[in-house]
Parts: structure tokens; C-alpha cells; sequence
């Protein structure tokens, strides 16, 4: 049963400073220390649901092909050919034809990675093909969403997710089909999405529409350690949703019923994703960091088949309501890169509301200096 608590801060906390979000050598560690070693969102099983079907994927600098063999597991292969390191691929989505060749030597693997033909090597004395098969990243399918992890003996997904593992089963998460994905390049470091996304302080200056759908001081959280963080903010209109009129015809998602109808929930999965389940669709937002002061963040919706699949359905209430949240919020994130850069830039005091922003510093530092 989750307990939610009003977010507090203890007495002194404030910011980081500014080397963590500035400093290419930060950067650099934190690709090895965190984004080399966690279980990275990358996407939708449905983007892979036949075999052959790939995605590229970008996870610590790593190109990774995120492929479907024709048992139907899912594979994240390292896009290098293990004769001499080429590319093997090079469009960011699309179908093989039940293999992938190397474009330089013809070297084939299959969807799982083995090498299944090496052109004139069996003259070789000593080569097996069963030593080349291609690098790949340890792989795992959670509610739909597929997560990748490049450490050679990662955590188990079910230990490090354990807080997740059955907490949004209501929303029927996994059944749900993505929808309009729209792809954001952000001139700010990616704390920075996380914290802003973390806290509702600024809602009433920088989101009209949204304050007047959910008032900023409804915040309450069940997740206020660790990876994972946050919780819910209520509606002000029982059933309503968050979209352009505040309303919806949508059905509840899944078992979504009686406090659900009137909250949404946002959490923070740490370091790659932001989840915010509605009583009408969920939306996540992919983050991948690309140097200390640029950020991609790719947003997607996902809704019922059910209601994907009949002839008039529109999301645009939901993403037009969205798009220009999210527009507001890197506009603001910018500016913050831009100020912390400065030298009159000194760590600030958080606020009581800001709570869940001293927690991710808590966490980040400690997986920073593991």
C-alpha cells in the first residue's frame, strides 16, 4: 500500500554545484558510471514486433541495434562488425532480411548475434565462427518498455526495479501502443530535465494552462529515496484529463478507477526516463544525454488499442496540452544551463516543494562517487 507524503527538504539543502552540470570530465564519468552500468529505456517492444525489425539505439555514446530474432526475444547488439569494427547499420530503423551483413567484408550474423557466415575465413587456420558473435548488451522487456544494460554483470532488472515492478499494473502499461513521438533537442544538461520535471514550484509562472487544470500545491509522493521518485497531483475536475479542454472521452486505462480518476502520476526512472501516467493515457519521455550542456529528449503518448484503433481517434488534446508544457519547461531548463554557467552562480536553497530535487541529488552523488 503506497503512503504519500508532502515533499520536504531538510535544513540547508541546496543545489549542485556547478561543475556537475558543466564539466565535460563529469560528463565523461558519468557515462562509465552511470549510463555504462543502469538499465536504460530505449524504447517500445511494439517498435520490434516482428523478426528482423530493428531500432538503433544510443545508450552511453554506444550505438546498439535493437533487433527481434525469430523466437521472438529481444536482442541489443553492438552496431560493430567483429572483423574489423565496422557500422553495420546506419538507417535508425527498418527490417533485415533475417540477417545482418556487414556492408564492408559481407561478414552475416544472425538476429541473434552469431556469425553465421565469414567470406574465405575458413581458410584461416585456427578461425571458429562460435568466437565472433556479435557484442551485445544485456536485454529485458518491462511493461512494454525495453531496457538495455551495458555492464558486463549488471543488477538483475527485477532487483534494481523492484520499488516499479507491479506498481503501475492498474494502467495496463504493457498493453498500451505509442503514439506522435516528438523528438526535442535541449541546450541544458539532463539533471536539469529531471529536477525540473521534479517539482511543481514553478507551475504558476511558467504553465497557465496546467495550474489551471491541477493545482501546483497537490503534489504528494510514495517514492522519495532512491532511483525512482515521485507521486501524484490531483486534477481539479473530477475525471477530467490533462489536455487542452481539460476533459476527455477517453475510457480509463486498464483497472484505473476511484482516487485514479482525478490524479496523475509522475515519476522520475532514473537516469533515462520520465513516466507520467493519466487516467487516459500515459506518456513518457526518453532522455539521452549527448554532452554536460545538450540534452534529446523524445516524448511519446500511449493510449488504449481499443481507442487507438477507432476511426476518429485523435491524440492531439493530449499532445498538443503537452508539447507545449514540455516547450515551456526547456525554454526555462536553458536558461538555468546558462545561469549556472555564470560565475555569480553559487548553489541556492532548495525549497519544502522541492524536495524530490535534494533526493536525485542524493542519489546522483552517491552513484557518482560509488
Amino acid at each position: 500500500m503506497e503512503t504519500f507524503v508532502k515533499a520536504q527538504v531538510s535544513p540547508g539543502a541546496k543545489t549542485l554545484d556547478a561543475r556537475w552540470y558543466l564539466s565535460a570530465d563529469v560528463f565523461a564519468q558519468e557515462r562509465e558510471r552511470i549510463f555504462a552500468r543502469s538499465w536504460i529505456a530505449v524504447g517500445r517492444a511494439e517498435h520490434v514486433p516482428n523478426a528482423g525489425d530493428f531500432v538503433l539505439a544510443d545508450v552511453a555514446g554506444e550505438s546498439l541495434i535493437v533487433t527481434r530474432d525469430q523466437h521472438g526475444d529481444v536482442h541489443a547488439h553492438y552496431n560493430v562488425c567483429r572483423h574489423r569494427g565496422t557500422r553495420l547499420c546506419t538507417e535508425s530503423a527498418g527490417r533485415f532480411g533475417g540477417s545482418i551483413q556487414c556492408p564492408y567484408h559481407a561478414w552475416t550474423y544472425g538476429l541473434d548475434g552469431t556469425l553465421l557466415a565469414a567470406r574465405t575465413m575458413a581458410e584461416v587456420p585456427g578461425f571458429d565462427r562460435t568466437d565472433y558473435p556479435l557484442r551485445s548488451a544485456a536485454t529485458t522487456v518491462h511493461d512494454g518498455f525495453i531496457y538495455v544494460n551495458l555492464a558486463p554483470a549488471p543488477e538483475p532488472f527485477a532487483t534494481a526495479f523492484a520499488p516499479l515492478l507491479d506498481r503501475f499494473a492498474r494502467w495496463n502499461v504493457g498493453a498500451l501502443r505509442a503514439v506522435r513521438p516528438i523528438t526535442y533537442d535541449l541546450a541544458c544538461n539532463w539533471k536539469l530535465v529531471f529536477q525540473n520535471y521534479s517539482e511543481c514550484y514553478h507551475c504558476p509562472l511558467l504553465h497557465p494552462q496546467l495550474d489551471a487544470l491541477s493545482p501546483s500545491d497537490s503534489g504528494r509522493n510514495d517514492l522519495t529515496e532512491g532511483p525512482f521518485l515521485g507521486g501524484f497531483s490531483e486534477l481539479r475536475q473530477p475525471e477530467g484529463s490533462l489536455t487542452m479542454t481539460g476533459s476527455t472521452v477517453r475510457a480509463p486505462l486498464g483497472a484505473v478507477d476511484g482516487d485514479d480518476l482525478h490524479r496523475i502520476y509522475y515519476y522520475t526512472v532514473f537516469p533515462s526516463m520520465l513516466l507520467s501516467l493519466h487516467p487516459d493515457y500515459v506518456m513518457a519521455h526518453y532522455v539521452t544525454p549527448l554532452a554536460a550542456d545538450r540534452t534529446r529528449v523524445i516524448c511519446t503518448w500511449l493510449f488504449d488499442p481499443a481507442t487507438i484503433d477507432v476511426l476518429d481517434f485523435d491524440p492531439s488534446d493530449a499532445v498538443e496540452f503537452w508539447d507545449l508544457t514540455n516547450r515551456q519547461d526547456w525554454q526555462i531548463s536553458e536558461q538555468s544551463q546558462l545561469g549556472i554557467a555564470s560565475r555569480a552562480y553559487t548553489p541556492g536553497p532548495y525549497s519544502n516543494a522541492e524536495g524530490l530535487l535534494a533526493a536525485f541529488d542524493r542519489h546522483y552523488l552517491a552513484t557518482m562517487t560509488r
